[in-house]
């Protein structure tokens, strides 16, 4: 189940959650077996060990979802910690000690043979604060009722969270669906785009990448959105390039001619890499203005995206 980006909703009926800063995951725990699945259904057992906690903290089948986060020094979601382990299978105990995950358990799905998903979301919440799951790696965060949700936003706000999430207390979960009953509301904005070419750097970055060419999803095919050449960091500059050679391809993928100040150095690339952008405003010809690199997300796919801006 997602949720519908809107502002922060008021009145009865709405329970508030933060708004957390990572990666999807839906895990099932039956005895001694445990399944990760990312949002579009990719096995993440293998990057994400910690989770393995999972198995001591319950004692029945359990299929429960949440999102994979790091934590910076401040003990705030941090994205950018989180990449060094996107993609990584098998870490090793030095990465994991550098940017250790959490698994933040916002909802449960079924409970010992019994669904869940047709009962409303405060019987849900109540249920998954019954198993009482407390562990190193394994937490669940608080739920809020009886309070404005302006009063959550400005503890999101304060805390340096990404924003908060309001729920209708009496909603259903709704597998796969993108949902009104859920609604996000960013204190950031980002956004998701896919990366459709690359142009070379100047200076300090010469033979190395200057800036990505980003497109989102329309009815006519990819858009052009503008360029993103801020947010990186050496290692991600390595990794960008490596995948990007991979890629390349003689044509624009874009649906519409990019603008020549853009185009006339550009190097094409199949229009396969998800990737996750922050930008204070769109301009009135569409573009993203001041982007910065946020990280891939490998665990998205383009079919996944839909046009925000």
């Amino acid at each position: 189940m997602l949720a519908t980006l809107g502002p922060v909703q008021e009145g009865e009926g709405w329970a508030y959650e933060f708004k957390w800063d990572g990666v999807r995951a839906v895990t099932a725990v039956t005895g001694d077996e445990l399944r990760v699945q990312s949002r579009n259904d990719k096995p993440m057992v293998e990057i994400y060990l910690e989770l393995g906690e999972l198995r001591g903290l319950v004692d029945q089948p359990v299929v429960l979802d949440g999102e994979v986060v790091a934590l910076d020094g401040a003990g705030r979601p941090d994205f950018g910690l989180l990449q060094s382990r996107m993609g990584r299978h098998s870490p090793d105990e030095e990465l994991m000690r550098a940017a250790p995950v959490l698994y933040y358990v916002f909802d449960v799905l079924h409970l010992d043979g019994e669904d869940l998903t047709r009962v409303p979301y405060r019987d849900r919440r109540e249920a998954l604060d019954g198993l009482k799951l407390d562990g190193r790696s394994v937490k669940v965060p608080p739920w809020f009722v009886d309070v404005e949700g302006a009063t959550v936003q400005a503890a999101a706000a304060e805390h340096g969270l990404e924003g908060v999430v309001a729920k209708r207390i009496s909603s259903r979960y709704e597998p796969g669906k993108r949902s009104r009953s859920w609604i996000k509301t960013p204190l950031r904005k980002n956004t998701e785009v896919i990366v459709g070419g690359w142009a070379a750097g100047q200076g300090r970055r010469a033979g190395t990448l200057g800036a990505l060419l980003l497109g989102v999803p329309s009815e006519g095919g990819l858009r052009f959105i503008g360029n993103v050449g801020t947010g990186f960091t050496d290692a991600m500059l390595a990794d960008l390039f490596n995948r990007l050679a991979e890629l390349k391809q003689p044509a624009s993928p874009f649906a519409e001619p990019v603008p020549r100040e853009f185009a006339r150095q550009a190097h094409w690339v199949a229009p396969e890499l998800v990737a996750e952008v922050e930008y204070r405003s769109i301009s009135r010809d569409g573009r993203l203005r001041h982007p910065s690199w946020r990280g891939l997300r490998p665990d998205k796919s383009p079919s996944d995206l839909r046009t925000v801006l």
